[in-house]
């Protein structure tokens, strides 16, 4: 096991020739490479490499199968099922990055530049999945509480150019975040505490929001021509997208913030959660799939037909985001 810090050039030097108050020595507190967790806590980076290749191949076969079922077994492409093929998408970027993670780490272990553009992609990603999952939420609760004001909004057109702005929004604001971030000392912590706010908190309190609001809305009378089944699948998806933010994304961001508040945090103690942090932050792409149990009326049939090798009938509707049940549902 290596044990000598002269393995970590890259780091060394940004410690060793920045000054403390350089932006490169702030945003090195917010961001930890690699090597440093395997030069000083070895037996934990093997642990958690074990844990991002097992997240890795569940989280590539589940959203491979459920990007399939989602494109080439669903008839009615409803704004539910257009967010959901999004964010399979990201997932599976997130997926695929865990070993690019650790190619880099073997191949250019001190290319800074190398791992700024890898954590780049990651974060996009990452905030793609908070972005979409929200989608998803504000579309439950309008197809059940506000389903004839909601009409014109809630069609395929206006889904597609919703989700083509969350693509840009989350690349432009994460690039010119973190670039920010890096070149500029006296504006570091504000712009990370940013990002975080555009792209975390404020769709946390959007979903904690619905999740509260449709919820109080399911128990009036005048919800209740519609199906217990479709009442309850609209309380699961959005229990489980709640679950999934306070698993995945808010120990990491907890941590950012931490950071910002007190940047003189021990060294091993950021280092530590923050590795830990990320790699639950990518755990999402395992629970997504859980998601997508709700998101349309046969999707479990559908892929329980697909292990069995033979040939399942087209998963036809969402059923949450119809107005009225389908004779299939």
């Amino acid at each position: 096991m290596p044990t000598s810090s002269t393995q970590l050039p890259a780091l060394d030097s940004i410690n060793s020739t920045q000054q403390p108050n350089s932006s490169i020595y702030l945003f090195s507190k917010f961001i930890h490479p690699d090597k440093e967790l395997y030069i000083e806590f070895y037996s934990l980076w093997i642990a958690l490499m074990v844990v991002n290749a097992i997240i890795f191949l569940v989280g590539v076969v589940l959203n491979s199968l459920a990007l399939y079922v989602f494109c080439f077994r669903t008839k009615t492409k409803t704004t539910s099922v257009i967010y959901t093929i999004n964010l399979i998408v990201t997932d599976l970027l997130v997926g695929f990055s865990l070993p690019v993670r650790i190619i880099m780490f073997y191949s250019a272990g001190d290319c800074l530049n190398c791992s700024l553009v890898h954590i780049f992609g990651y974060f996009v990603n990452m905030y793609c999945s908070i972005l979409f999952l929200t989608c998803i939420c504000v579309d439950r609760y309008l197809a059940i509480v506000q389903v004839e004001a909601s009409r014109k909004w809630r069609n395929p057109t206006c889904a597609k150019g919703i989700c083509v702005f969350i693509w840009i929004f989350a690349t432009v604001v994460t690039f010119s975040i973190l670039t920010m971030a890096i070149q500029f000392a006296a504006c570091c912590l504000s712009k990370i505490l940013l990002l975080m706010v555009c792209e975390y908190f404020f769709p946390l309190i959007i979903i904690i929001f619905f999740t509260t609001r449709i919820m109080c809305a399911l128990s009036k009378p005048s919800l209740m021509h519609q199906s217990r089944e479709r009442r309850m699948r609209a309380v699961q998806l959005l229990t489980t997208v709640l679950i999934i933010f306070m698993i995945c994304f808010t120990p990491f961001h907890v941590r950012q913030v931490a950071i910002s508040i007190n940047p003189d945090m021990p060294h091993d103690v950021s280092l530590l959660v923050y590795h830990v942090t990320v790699t639950l932050s990518s755990l999402n792409s395992c629970m997504d799939p859980i998601v997508y149990c709700f998101v349309t009326n046969n999707f479990q049939s559908t892929m329980k037909n697909i292990f069995r090798k033979t040939e399942p009938a087209q998963t036809s509707v969402d059923i949450l985001g119809m107005n009225k049940n389908t004779k299939g549902s």
